[in-house]
């Protein structure tokens, strides 16, 4: 359920504290670049994502933008050339799994960005087939049995508000209806002997319940009753399903690793950390046990060896955060990701024994030096009323005292999202080209306690915004920011906290830089998806009603405020986004241009909510620089 609001779309100025980084970051600090990189260099970057061995375990199956838009490809796990898969020029296509027996191969893919993926099968012999055909349903990926004859299947097709679960046969892809949704339920895992699954059913924002269908029984059972707001998500079941592994915040700030023993309905705790624990799966086995934490803005990661009790001894890993474990059925290897600050993700294969890791993936262009870029800084800043608000920052090179700098404050989506340390080649560019970026951790974020995330709770346009403008404050104390140079950038809520600075603090920033945000909360909320129905009102607790609280939303709402709107504007938006209608954009557009004051709009056709295409991200990402160049820098 942690995920509930980054899926609606997945704010004194005195600095209190700075936390301590590497002496190497300290060392570069007013260094210039010995060259600043055009965003055709940036984006010769790779983008790599997702993993899963082959039957044999000699190949990896991942995801890559090298072709210039997502697309399958598999890599000897020896190392050596990938090879292309699917060869896709107009839709994204993303890795599912290779099949446990064969060589056949699982993915998936949408239509220009709008979100209705279908599961596609590639035969041995490079047929593909569509195994959930059909116009408007959404369907994903749920599992693979453990003898690996079957797998699971979500779809909306019978009723586009909820998502039943289907069994498939491996072989001739024959399939029954193994669980019916009437209510609005998230699957979250499925048993090894398929005897139950486990569902989340949302409450709020920052609450939800765990249910529990016995196959066959066909009974749901609710294992997390509660008092006031708590989370309960689930997780994964042990191999011999005899417990539902979950977590859950009741009781404290923070996310922490319970078990609840499917024969007594004992529930007791596991594993808690001082942060959210993201997730706990089991390796195939159960020889592993794998658990990430979200801990200040970074991923640890925990591997715990089941049958010793003790942490599986690693080798020496490289510098940056290890993400995404993936192990082999077998459990003697291990996939993972190594990301870091100036260098984008790298795909890793690890046999478990073995001295050292090999890489597999080389994602960050020679033509850029690593030398050039800069590593994040965590800091934190008091906001209005005291609240200590965390960010991200990346300070350009050129900054010096003698040389100041513009800046931007970037704000995530979400609204519940996080700006985590790792590499972004956008900011990177902008950072590259002489901005200083602050990347907002305002209330309302992941990651930080319970009560860090809900204070935002029906207040967007007020103490959330208050927070960016806060930010704003906290870089103009900076000795190396120019204090009349500041603007404000985000995605998705975070262009609607770009058109809500603009509109409802006119005098906060230079710019704005507005990418898929929300306009209109009214239609926004009464235009999101169908398959948002078990979500819907979680949405609404955290946003506004939009027929009982129509007024509060119009009143947060940009667009009704866009007369006051003064300082140039820039959007760009997907038009088959189906979660910020393109009207969103459009309106505000308009509005805009009837004060007189510059607006530049930029539309992808072919993309949705986000652009997935590197044409697109290289005409978008310089457009922005030559926009804040031409109205922040040069003013």
């Amino acid at each position: 359920m942690r995920n509930v609001r980054g899926a609606a779309f997945l704010l004194l100025p005195a600095l209190v504290l700075v936390v301590a980084v590497p002496s190497r970051v300290q060392a570069q600090a007013g260094k210039r670049p010995s060259k600043q990189y055009t965003i055709e260099q940036f984006m010769a970057t790779t983008s790599v994502t997702g993993a899963s061995f082959s039957a044999d375990e000699k190949r990896l199956l991942y995801s890559s933008n090298q072709s210039g838009i997502f697309n399958v490809y598999s890599v000897p796990v020896a190392g050596g050339e990938a090879t292309p898969i699917t060869r896709s020029t107009t839709d994204s296509t993303f890795a599912v799994s290779y099949f446990p027996t064969d060589d056949r191969i699982l993915y998936t893919r949408d239509n220009g960005g709008n979100e209705l993926n279908h599961l596609y099968v590639r035969e041995t012999d490079g047929r593909e087939k569509d195994l959930t055909p059909g116009d408007k349903l959404k369907a994903s990926f749920a599992g693979w049995t453990p003898a690996g004859d079957a797998f699971y299947v979500r779809s909306n097709e019978r009723d586009p508000r909820f998502f039943d679960v289907y069994r498939y046969d491996a072989k001739s892809y024959d399939r029954k209806l193994f669980y019916k949704d009437e209510v609005g339920y998230d699957l979250g895992a499925i048993s090894r002997d398929a005897k139950w699954l486990a569902f989340s059913k949302p409450r709020g924002t920052a609450d939800s319940d765990i249910h529990l269908w016995n196959a066959d029984t066909g009974q749901m059972r609710h294992i997390s009753p509660h008092e006031g707001q708590a989370d309960y998500s689930p997780e994964d079941f042990d191999p011999d399903s005899r417990y539902l592994y979950y977590t859950t915040n009741d009781g404290g700030e923070f996310m922490r690793v319970r078990r609840y023993e499917l024969a007594t309905g004992k529930h007791a705790d596991v594993e808690k950390a001082d942060w959210d624990v993201v997730f706990t799966q089991f390796s195939h086995h159960g020889a592993y046990r794998v658990t990430a934490i979200n801990e200040d803005g970074r991923t640890a990661l925990h591997i715990l060896d089941t049958k010793k009790g003790r942490p599986l001894a690693l080798p020496a890993l490289p510098a940056g955060d290890i993400t995404s474990v993936t192990i082999a059925r077998g459990e003697g290897r291990l996939a993972f990701y190594v990301n870091g600050d100036r260098a984008p993700s790298n795909l890793y294969v690890w046999t478990i024994g073995e001295p050292q890791p090999r890489r597999l993936t080389d994602t960050l262009t020679k033509d850029i030096d690593p030398g050039d870029l800069v590593d994040a800084e965590i800091v934190r800043f008091k906001s209005f009323d005291g609240t200590t608000v965390p960010s991200i920052f990346f300070k350009p090179r050129q900054a010096t005292p003698q040389g100041k700098v513009p800046a931007l404050v970037w704000v995530h989506g979400g609204p519940g999202g996080q700006t985590r340390k790792g590499y972004s080649a956008l900011i990177q560019y902008l950072v590259n080209h002489g901005y200083a970026v602050l990347g907002i951790n305002n209330r309302g974020s992941s990651g930080y306690g319970k009560t860090f995330y809900v204070a935002d709770d029906q207040k967007h346009g007020h103490e959330p915004l208050w927070d960016c403008v806060e930010g704003k404050k906290y870089l103009a104390t900076l000795p190396y920011v120019d204090k009349d140079r500041i603007g404000i950038i985000g995605g998705s809520y975070g262009g609607y906290m770009v058109l809500a600075a603009l509109s409802l603090q006119p005098d906060a920033f230079n710019v704005g830089v507005d990418m898929f945000g929300i306009s209109n909360w009214v239609r926004t909320l009464e235009s999101i998806p169908a398959w948002w129905e078990s979500q819907r009102l979680a949405l609404y607790k955290e946003i506004g009603d939009p027929v009982k609280q129509r007024a509060m939303l119009m009143e947060v709402s940009p667009l009704f405020h866009s007369d006051r709107i003064k300082k140039p504007l820039m959007v760009l938006q997907g038009a088959n986004d189906p979660r910020v209608i393109k009207p969103e954009s459009d309106d505000i557009v308009a509005a805009v241009k009837k004060n007189g004051v510059p607006v530049e709009y930029v539309v992808f056709d072919d993309e949705g909510h986000g652009f997935a295409k590197k044409k697109n991200q290289i005409e978008g990402y310089r457009k922005i620089l030559e926009f804040v160049d031409r109205y922040l820098k040069g003013s």
